[in-house]
């Protein structure tokens, strides 16, 4: 099943205005672009090569914390972030709906990426491993801001961006820095 025309053009777009921080980010980006111009469904979720997601680091107002998800299926404390449907507008659209899904936090996010990473996973509901083509935002809360647990989570929490939790990710350490550098 192809993509949401609208989606997949606004996923062009976004990956090629998008000023990468590092080489290696600008290529992956190409990589992205190359996907996306050979798969007319590169934002489906049955897409099994692989699919484009979007995910959201999210700060406190005072960039102080950030809010993490200790993810059921994963098993981690990581960002929210998933799968894009055929309704979100984009996929910064679709990050910020998963925000809401996962923190319970209405945020505006920079709709430029801060980062992009790509990531081997058996996606729910399948049984072969496909790779997830993340695209990573950043947005700050309002001040008190409080968040809400999901369904998909075991807990929900702001975390130090000094004090993260053990065995968090690098990948999502260094989406803390990038996207704390982006808002500062």
């Amino acid at each position: 099943m192809p993509d949401a025309p609208h989606l997949h053009a606004d996923a062009v777009a976004t990956l090629t205005s998008w000023d990468a921080p590092t080489p290696g980010q600008a290529a992956l980006a190409q990589a992205y672009l190359a996907f996306l111009a050979a798969r007319s469904d590169a934002c489906a979720r049955s897409c099994t090569p692989g699919h484009l997601t979007a995910s959201a680091i999210v700060f406190d107002h005072n960039l102080a914390h950030v809010a993490l998800v200790l993810h059921r299926i994963v098993g981690a404390w990581l960002q929210p972030g998933g799968h894009s449907e055929a309704t979100d507008a984009s996929l910064v659209a679709a990050a910020q709906r998963e925000v809401r899904e996962e923190l319970g936090l209405a945020v505006d996010l920079d709709p430029s990426p801060v980062m992009l990473d790509c990531h081997p996973i058996t996606c729910r509901g399948f049984t072969q491993l496909t790779r997830h083509l993340d695209v990573r935002f950043v947005g700050r809360a309002e001040p008190g801001a409080e968040l809400t647990l999901s369904e998909e989570s075991h807990h929900v929490r702001w975390w130090p961006v000094a004090d993260l939790p053990n065995g968090v990710f690098d990948e999502v350490r260094d989406l803390v820095a990038l996207g704390r550098a982006r808002l500062a």
